[in-house]
């Protein structure tokens, strides 16, 4: 089953057009991340999703439903979790979780004590009081608690410490576990990288890559740390790039399709050591926005 789907998404403010045919699929269970710079058309497809903003045209269906139209409904069945959480001022954390939590039905009290254990709230403190990140902590708190079958999360763990985005992907693997959906945008791309199965990338406004990390690698190159006991030139290599020697070892990047012929090229030269890494998400994604910038420019 299809949790999220849009075909053709579009949204115009004026004449800025802030989303030009968006096409995603996030399936039952999955985690899905959804990256892209400022102003690439995040926050939009979001708000579309969840109700907040009409679509101009184009197909957006969550949980099987109109957004726009039967939003009330929708929101039985989700959670939103923004990057800047807004309390109220006069109640105390624990108060807005359990206000929120009735919102979805009982609160479970061990579950909610494990959670706040785990995030290290006062839930006695009023929301005036709190941090960003304390106040983060509550909406995530809330989130959790929840027996919600979707979790949008829109840059959630903004103005957490590490240990805490420590907790938060452990409670992501936990509500995966239990089936739930999870719709993730993030600029943490460790954090994507450690969490979730589907990623899609938006740029000005349009989906330009989407699938799991291993089929988005070949937009990058692999990172290649080799000691040859033999003198060799590998200027000449084709699909090698970057090379560099550093304390006897050459280290190089690899084009993905090149990998296979590189490796065969370097075995007669007596390879004594030998490290390969995959591209992280961050590279990809630097990589892959510096090409499509460099094509606009030329």
């Amino acid at each position: 089953m299809n949790v999220i789907e849009t075909r053709k998404l579009t949204k115009s403010y004026g004449k800025h057009q802030a989303l030009r045919g968006v096409d995603l699929t996030v399936k039952e269970g999955e985690v899905y991340g959804f990256i892209g710079p400022n102003g690439s058309g995040k926050s939009t497809t979001i708000r579309i999703l969840l109700g907040m903003l009409r679509k101009d045209s184009g197909e957006a269906k969550l949980l099987g439903k109109d957004p726009w139209k039967d939003a009330v409904n929708i929101h039985k069945r989700l959670v939103y979790v923004p990057g800047d959480v807004t309390l109220w001022p006069n109640l105390t954390g624990g108060e807005v979780i359990d206000f929120l939590g009735r919102l979805h039905g009982k609160v479970d009290s061990s579950r909610r004590k494990k959670l706040l254990s785990q995030f290290q709230l006062d839930p006695k403190k009023k929301c005036r009081s709190y941090s960003k990140g304390n106040r983060q902590k509550v909406a995530l708190v809330s989130a959790f608690l929840s027996d919600a079958e979707l979790l949008i999360l829109d840059e959630p763990t903004s103005g957490l410490d590490p240990l805490m985005e420590q907790v938060f992907q452990e409670c992501i693997q936990e509500v995966k576990r239990q089936g739930k959906t999870v719709f993730l945008s993030s600029h943490i791309l460790a954090e994507v990288e450690a969490l979730c199965d589907q990623v899609g990338i938006i740029r000005q406004g349009k989906i330009v890559e989407s699938g799991t990390l291993e089929e988005l690698r070949h937009l990058t190159r692999t990172t290649v740390i080799v000691e040859l006991s033999k003198s060799a030139d590998l200027k000449e290599l084709e699909g090698v790039h970057d090379i560099l020697r550093k304390e006897g070892k050459w280290h190089f990047s690899v084009d993905n399709n090149a990998m296979g012929y590189v490796m065969r090229t370097l075995a007669p030269m007596g390879i004594q050591s030998l490290t390969a890494e995959p591209p992280t998400l961050e590279e990809l994604f630097i990589r892959h926005y510096g090409e499509l910038q460099e094509k606009e420019l030329n």
